[in-house]
């Protein structure tokens, strides 16, 4: 019971990201110059925003969590780079029952979204993770720092680039029910993000109300959610692409995060007036 709420405690950010194993995609072996790796136009976020957010475990006050941008001073195969932070930690009785804290970073590709390098370093009641993943982009592998090397599709993501690459997507002509995959590398395993489209709907937080995209993530049935549908996710109706609240049944209880600040936004946030 308590590792199934620490599992969702630990992630407070990437509560609305579903993995389900597959079969690693063919042909992914052939290098690329730095010149020729992806551009995307992301107008979805920029350096300088900062998310807040809180999560509740039933009627208690579990957690909060940071996502943070800024500029890298230094440039990756000549291409500049984000820094990200995602941290997240338990609070109040939740705290004193099994201390949370976790801390991700992800070195991530201004022009092409990508990360370059991918770090962790948890801390839940005493079991700890540390690891330092870097991404070979134009050789399409990845060091796991163990002396292990992994062939990976190209642009792969990382739990944390996963979340920003995919406000990054335009769903502007999603149709209701619409799979959107990313693939992402965890854990040293290759898995593709799916999120499914629920359409368009509003959501309160904090008193406000916001124009919404609602998805539902599709993510493993009986490793720490009921069925595979029991996660909803609410994103900002516009450019930001933002999680605004995310919640789900777990095998015990529910979870649910929501914003609390947003600053440093690209765009002004889609609010019903």
């Amino acid at each position: 019971m308590k590792t199934k709420v620490i599992l969702a405690a630990s992630a407070i950010a990437f509560i609305a990201f579903g993995f389900t194993k597959q079969n690693i995609p063919q042909g992914i072996t052939e290098e690329v110059s730095p010149e020729k790796l992806r551009t995307i136009d992301n107008k979805a976020f920029k350096a300088g925003e900062a998310l807040h957010y809180r999560l509740h475990y039933g009627m208690l006050n579990a957690g909060t969590a940071t996502l943070e941008v800024n500029r890298f001073d230094k440039k990756i195969a000549g291409r500049e780079v984000y820094h990200i932070v995602g941290s997240g930690k338990s609070i109040g009785a939740f705290d004193w029952f099994f201390k949370v804290r976790d801390r991700y970073e992800t070195f991530v590709d201004v022009d092409g979204l990508f990360p370059w390098m991918f770090v962790r370093d948890v801390s839940e009641g005493g079991y700890e993770i540390k690891q330092t993943y870097k991404f070979q982009q134009t050789k399409n592998k990845i060091d796991n720092g163990e002396g292990k090397t992994f062939e990976v599709p190209s642009g792969v993501q990382d739990m944390l680039s996963a979340f920003y690459y995919a406000r990054a997507i335009d769903y502007t002509d999603a149709k209701k029910g619409e799979i959107f995959t990313v693939w992402s590398f965890v854990d040293d395993e290759l898995w593709p993000l799916k999120i499914r489209y629920l359409g368009k709907d509003e959501v309160k937080v904090g008193g406000q109300k916001y124009k919404a995209l609602k998805f539902c993530p599709v993510v493993q049935a009986g490793r720490l959610f009921k069925d595979e549908e029991d996660v909803s996710v609410w994103i900002s109706d516009d450019e930001n692409k933002i999680p605004l609240v995310a919640q789900g049944k777990v095998l015990i209880g529910s979870i649910k995060f929501e914003l609390t600040k947003a600053t440093g936004l690209a765009n002004p946030l889609a609010k019903v007036e």
